[in-house]
């Protein structure tokens, strides 16, 4: 898809990439977006109009890398939006698979592995709760610190870092969804089930998006101010 600039119109892109809708949803923008520009409608709700439009890119374009200083927004804005969707992982996404998970099991036969794969789903949980506790107590407050003070002037942004990310929590969940497609057995409610891997493979892709986020835009970022902190 090309990318998204403020003139286009938020229906749009949303029609286009229905998988934003959450990302819509953290900057509190509500489905009935009528036909205006995403410029309007962040000018309306008081959304930093540059960093929406990166946040979009970077969650629906691969390729996406952000190869200038930072000059309307911060890492600041960037930690409130991952924040926003640290809390929608453990505050609704997760539970809601929980939940159905539980009802799917409690419907099923025991003649089945679903015990098994729930286990495998907690695994999978602890590995982003970890991640979550980890960006707090860590990640997010050290970028902080530098930002507020590192010396003012401009970044030296390399995005172009060989860097290898940490892949645990994606290669689980695939594990997870795969187990589901391949291995499942038994009598099961195929309704439960399909709404269980529905959410786990949302649950999959959401990651990955914000995982371009952070590699592709808050890292880059994180990278520069370190520096510029230690001069």
């Amino acid at each position: 898809m090309a990318l998204v600039t403020p003139e286009d119109k938020l229906y749009e892109i949303i029609i286009a990439e229905p998988a934003i809708i959450p990302l819509v949803n953290r900057f509190d923008i509500s489905l009935g977006v009528g036909d205006r520009t995403i410029a309007e409608i962040c000018a309306n709700k008081g959304i930093n109009i540059d960093l929406f439009v990166t946040i979009v890119n970077a969650y629906i374009n691969e390729s996406f890398s952000f190869e200038k200083s930072f000059e309307s927004f911060g890492a600041q804005d960037i930690i409130s939006y991952l924040r926003m969707t640290n809390n929608a992982y453990m505050r609704f996404q997760i539970p809601n698979i929980e939940r159905h998970f539980s009802a799917l099991i409690s419907h099923s036969t025991g003649n089945n592995n679903l015990e098994l794969l729930f286990s495998l789903f907690q695994e999978v949980k602890q590995e982003i709760t970890s991640r979550i506790e980890n960006d707090e107590q860590v990640w997010f407050k050290e970028i902080l610190e530098h930002e507020n003070c590192a010396p003012v002037g401009q970044l030296d942004i390399d995005v172009n870092e060989n860097i290898e990310f940490d892949t645990t929590i994606e290669d689980k969940i695939c594990d997870l969804k795969n187990m589901f497609v391949i291995h499942l057995k038994g009598d099961y409610d195929r309704n439960l089930c399909h709404a269980v891997l529905f959410a786990i493979i949302s649950l999959e892709k959401d990651l990955k998006q914000n995982d371009r986020i952070r590699n592709n835009v808050l890292y880059p970022l994180a990278v520069a101010l370190k520096k510029q902190y230690q001069k």
